[in-house]
């Protein structure tokens, strides 16, 4: 109902009168005054005239009547602990594909190797669960397919050229604006979901807290729509992983890496290496040369550019 008044409201050149509003809706007059209450209180400016209403001013957050076909499947919280979370429970509930757990805030957002992940007002921080009827071999290659398409996405739509870093942040000008973490589990030999959590610095302001990070805002130097940034990227990424070949994503996303042919530290949970990054193998792994000429094979880990 919130949907199609703010369609009704987003149609009318003037002022629509609550009776008008009523009949094109099929519901009473108190439905609608009780709908535009709430509406006012999640941060819509719908102005209330003897005459009727008026809608000023929307909020940027991807509400799910603002997301078209998808409103179904996305789930948005203004403040929670981690879309991550919810978005597990539920995958294993069985909720269906592409399902979407979005947040205005969170306020235990993580990253690799548990680290925080700053989820300030004004980014988009989200997780989409993922059904690929795929052995679990293959699981990560989903990984490369969703920071490959924000890189497009980003490139593409907004001009910015943003860069993948292994595994699979996004950088503009060697600042990182996007972070990635998935989950993935399996039922037997076949995946049966994963999880993927994106954190995207937008409207916000990570520098100070964060030297090495950037937001869209900052660098296009004004505000970029939220929940139409998310509307391409599901768009896209959906469409990408229903015709996705495992065998040669990793290929395509190395057009956009910047981390080849430079020297790198990975770090785990439990070791650290060093070398040159010569290339990226198809299942993942970045293949490192390593000071001895010998190479060796990284599955995973936090990627450190240019070190001594």
């Amino acid at each position: 109902m919130k949907g199609r008044i703010l369609h009704q409201l987003r149609s009318a050149s003037d002022v629509l009168s609550g009776e008008a509003l009523s009949a094109g809706l099929s519901t009473s007059r108190v439905t609608v005054w009780k709908h535009i209450q709430k509406l006012q209180e999640m941060g819509y400016e719908i102005e209330s005239t003897p005459k009727g209403y008026r809608l000023l001013n929307s909020p940027d957050a991807p509400y799910p009547w603002e997301m078209g076909d998808r409103e179904a499947t996305l789930h948005y919280y203004p403040e929670t602990t981690s879309t991550m979370d919810i978005a597990r429970e539920m995958a294993r509930k069985g909720c269906p594909g592409f399902t979407t757990v979005a947040a205005g805030r969170q306020t235990k957002g993580r990253g690799r190797l548990e680290r925080v992940w700053l989820s300030d007002e004004g980014g988009l921080y989200f997780t989409v669960v993922v059904r690929p009827e795929i052995p679990p071999v293959l699981a990560s290659r989903v990984n490369f397919a969703a920071s490959l398409t924000l890189a497009e996405v980003l490139n593409d739509g907004y001009g910015v050229d943003a860069r993948v870093k292994w595994p699979n942040d996004l950088l503009v000008n060697e600042k990182k604006i996007t972070g990635m973490l998935s989950e993935m589990e399996a039922d037997a030999d076949l995946v049966s979901f994963v999880n993927i959590g994106m954190g995207i610095n937008v409207n916000n302001d990570p520098a100070s807290a964060e030297p090495a990070a950037d937001s869209l805002h900052r660098i296009l130097g004004r505000n970029i729509s939220r929940k139409e940034l998310l509307a391409e990227f599901l768009d896209r990424f959906e469409d990408r992983m229903a015709r996705l070949d495992y065998d040669t994503v990793v290929e395509e996303w190395k057009a956009y890496t910047l981390t080849l042919n430079r020297k790198v530290r990975i770090i785990t949970t439990s070791d650290t290496h060093e070398g040159r990054a010569v290339d990226v193998a198809p299942d993942g792994a970045l293949i490192l040369e390593q000071a001895d000429g010998t190479t060796r094979r990284v599955l995973y880990g936090d990627c450190f550019l240019d070190v001594p």
